[in-house]
């Protein structure tokens, strides 16, 4: 099995680059949710759940895009790629709640079916992003 690993390894190096860019996705994608989640709890102490949501959803999108940009990606901020990434989110988004109450809708509970949705839209994300920052350059 090691060697065919191995094997699969040395003979596709265009993988080499992604697994670097998956483990930065993964911290990019910590500290924006992190992120995220403190501006909500701060913002709860004014404003209603949903404005504080939007709140940080919105510091966690900002502090994201620029993550993504150097850290993931290793590219220069351009109008191009900020558009790509909004809309990229504005998809993610669409998918996260359609799957969401697809879950419901088949009696999951909400809590299960928020953590299914995570781990489900993640990879889907990556790729979107990917597109975005390697295909569109």
């Amino acid at each position: 099995m090691r060697n065919k690993l191995l094997s699969f390894w040395n003979n596709h190096p265009q993988c080499h680059k992604d697994v670097g860019r998956v483990l930065r996705f993964g911290v990019t994608g910590s500290l924006s949710t992190g992120l995220h989640y403190c501006a909500y709890l701060l913002a709860l102490l004014a404003f209603n759940a949903t404005i504080s949501y939007t709140i940080g959803y919105g510091v966690g999108l900002v502090f994201n895009y620029f993550m993504t940009t150097h850290f993931t990606f290793k590219e220069q901020a351009s109008k191009k790629n900020a558009a790509g990434f909004l809309a990229s989110h504005v998809i993610n988004y669409l998918l996260e709640i359609g799957l969401l109450n697809l879950l419901m809708y088949f009696e999951i509970g909400k809590q299960l079916a928020g953590i299914m949705t995570l781990v489900m839209i993640v990879p889907i994300n990556f790729l979107l992003l990917r597109f975005v920052f390697v295909k569109l350059k």
